[in-house]
């Protein structure tokens, strides 16, 4: 009788494990392995190729990181801060988006929605530098209308320390909102007509059927949606890496920044050199604070089903 299923032999599934293996290939070299590397070199003192074979320190990364870096603890600062102003900001923005998109009666809906997610398709390197002219202190063009309006008479330092963070919020909400604009999206158009309707005769007002049909019928997408933003906003960092490069002064540090230093020294005549083993260390401790943030907003997220 011939096998079905797993009890076929390994000839009946040559092709299928011939097309899995490029994938697994490339994500045991790519994933598994840099993990691996990360995990054992956190133990080691190693400035790289010429500085001599990695040398065992046991927990001293640990230490110096916990007890004797101050510009981590900053840098963890900014991570949540950064997040915290990007999400709250870009998820509202982006369902109000949605709703007003999915109008039937919107004329150039489909141009609107193509125009908000091109940011999303846009390398997030050259978006920084045209936000980086953008955003130039006398030569700007934010600048040149915002005085041309006389809001300011003197021109705004948009990336110094006092407005540097609030300006790397903005340019990543810009670039995120098309995305969680076309989730929002999807989860409305499955949401049928006629819910809306019965809730209109019965005298429900815009809001009511928002607050009381749209969000609640939105709950799996919302949670899908706030879960990604949270990854995505935590671990964003080549916008602030091309836009500031940390700075100044450590204002828009964030840690995986912090942690990218370490291997490839960014800055010119930057305090900062090539320290593999600790590096690492920051990386993990990095990537833990975020899986803590994920475990607590997954336990948290349960509450959403017994609200609606």
């Amino acid at each position: 009788m011939k096998k079905t299923g797993i009890k076929r032999g390994w000839k009946e599934n040559a092709q299928i494990y011939g097309m899995l293996a490029p994938n697994l290939l490339l994500f045991l070299l790519l994933s598994v392995y840099p993990i691996i590397w990360t995990c054992r070199f956190m133990f080691y003192s190693y400035g790289g190729l010429g500085t001599g074979a990695p040398a065992f320190v046991g927990l001293d990364n640990f230490k110096r990181l916990f007890t004797n870096d101050p510009v981590f603890w900053i840098s963890v600062k900014n991570t949540f801060v950064y997040a915290a102003g990007k999400i709250g900001l870009v998820i509202p923005l982006a369902f109000f988006s949605a709703l007003m998109l999915n109008k039937k009666t919107l004329k150039g809906a489909g141009f609107l929605r193509a125009t908000l997610f091109l940011p999303t398709i846009m390398s997030s390197a050259v978006m920084a530098l045209v936000f980086y002219l953008l955003f130039n202190v006398y030569n700007g063009e934010v600048n040149k209308y915002i005085m041309r309006l006389g809001l300011t008479s003197l021109p705004i330092n948009w990336l110094g320390q006092q407005h540097a963070m609030m300006t790397v919020i903005i340019i990543g909400i810009w670039g995120g909102l098309g995305n969680y604009m076309i989730y929002f999206l999807a989860g409305l158009q499955g949401i049928p007509e006629d819910t809306y309707e019965s809730a209109s005769l019965d005298g429900a007002n815009w809001w009511q059927r928002v607050w009381y049909i749209t969000l609640p019928m939105l709950g799996p997408v919302l949670k899908m949606i706030l879960m990604l933003s949270i990854v995505i906003a935590f671990q964003d960092m080549s916008t602030v890496m091309v836009l500031t490069e940390g700075g100044p002064v450590n204002a828009t540090m964030i840690m995986f920044l912090y942690a990218y230093q370490f291997f490839f020294p960014i800055a010119p005549g930057s305090m900062i050199s090539t320290q593999f083993g600790y590096g690492a260390a920051v990386s993990v401790v990095a990537a833990g604070i975020v899986g803590i943030v994920t475990v607590i907003y997954l336990v948290l997220s349960r509450k959403l089903d017994d609200i609606y």
